[in-house]
Order: C-alpha cells, then sequence, then structure tokens
C-alpha cells in the first residue's frame, strides 16, 4: 500500500511540474538529493560500522552476556509467557539493546529472528501472541540510549553540538516506552476480561 502512495505522489509531482513548467527544477532536485543520498549513506556507514563494531567487542568480552542478565528480570515480567533459556528472549534482549544504541539496521535482523521464534512458541497460529504484541509495542517505542544515527546526520549538516540530541531522545523515548507497556496492558487485561 505504501508504495502506491509513493508512486502517486511522484507522478502527481511531475504532472503537476509539467503543467507549470518547472521540470527544471525538478530534474535539479532529483541529482542533487541523490548526491546528498549518497554523502549522508556514507557518512552513516562509517558510524554503524564504528558502533557494530563496538557492539562485537561487547559480545566478545561477555559485556553483551552481562547487559542481558541484568535485564533478564525485567524482561521475564514483560513476557512471561517465554521460557527463560528460549532462543526468543536471547534475540528480544539483543534487539532491545542495540535500539538502546541508536543501531537500528542492526537491531532489524535480531528483531526478525526474535518474531520468529515467538510464532514458534505461538504454535506457528496466525493470530498474534500476547508477547509478539508486546514485543512489536516496545520495539516501535525503541527506547534509545544513544541516537548514534541521528547523531551521524547532525554531523553530517554540520551541527554546532550534534550530541545535544542525547537527553531530549533519551527522556522522549523513555516515555513512549512507559506509554507503550502501559497501552499493551491495558488492551491484555480489557481482552482478558472480555473472553470470561
Amino acid at each position: 500500500m505504501v508504495n502506491y502512495i509513493w508512486i502517486g505522489m511522484t507522478i502527481v509531482g511531475f504532472i503537476f511540474a509539467a503543467i507549470n513548467g518547472r521540470m527544471k527544477e525538478v530534474n535539479e532536485a532529483i541529482f542533487h538529493s541523490a548526491n546528498e543520498a549518497v554523502t549522508i549513506s556514507i557518512g552513516l556507514i562509517s558510524v554503524l560500522v564504528f558502533w557494530l563494531g563496538m557492539m562485537k567487542i561487547a559480545e566478545v568480552s561477555g559485556l553483551l552476556a552481562k547487559l542481558a542478565q541484568l535485564f533478564k528480570p525485567i524482561m521475564k515480567k514483560i513476557f512471561p509467557e517465554v521460557p527463560e533459556n528460549h532462543p526468543a528472549m536471547g534475540y528480544i534482549l539483543s534487539n532491545m539493546i542495540a535500539n538502546m544504541f541508536g543501531l537500528g539496521n542492526a537491531a532489524t535482523p535480531l528483531g526478525i529472528k526474535a518474531m520468529e521464534q515467538l510464532k514458534a512458541l505461538n504454535g506457528g497460529k496466525q493470530e498474534a501472541s500476547r508477547s509478539m504484541i508486546t514485543f512489536l509495542a516496545l520495539n516501535t517505542s525503541g527506547l534509545t540510549l544513544i541516537p548514534t544515527t541521528v547523531i551521524a546526520i547532525r554531523m553530517n549538516y554540520n551541527s554546532h553540538a550534534p550530541t545535544e540530541i542525547v537527553a531530549p531522545t533519551l527522556i522522549a523515548t523513555f516515555v513512549t516506552t512507559i506509554a507503550a507497556l502501559c497501552i499493551d496492558r491495558f488492551f491484555y487485561y480489557r481482552r482478558k476480561r472480555r473472553r470470561r
């Protein structure tokens, strides 16, 4: 559906530009944006490679395992249906830690693996389980300690203080995570009461 919306917007934009005789500006904008996209991508790659390297060092040194152990009691309360040593819990924890460091691209494969494991726990049913819904809500709210991608973009645009976004991001994502958990629990218990 989203693809059709983008195609529609592009076609309308080209038609509007052709009617108003502004195709030259459209062509210039296309080439300028393409050049800028490559520049931004290269800047993001360097930051992502750095943080992915740091994550690998944390994994090999055992720091990631210690962080996972630290968050396990909290995760057990949030995901009571997931057995403690099940692979799903490991993927959930790894995904959330990657998100905390603003590594959305690195967190995505871990999130997909977590969902696959949660679906297996759900018996392969088409209806999402409580844990799947909770994980999706938490993943969408995305508690972030260091927004590395945003910092990289701000650095590419020569921001005077690219890291000043850290505190507002931490506060905003903390609030959205609490809100996501509250809304998730509200609808879960409401659905449970209706089934009685």
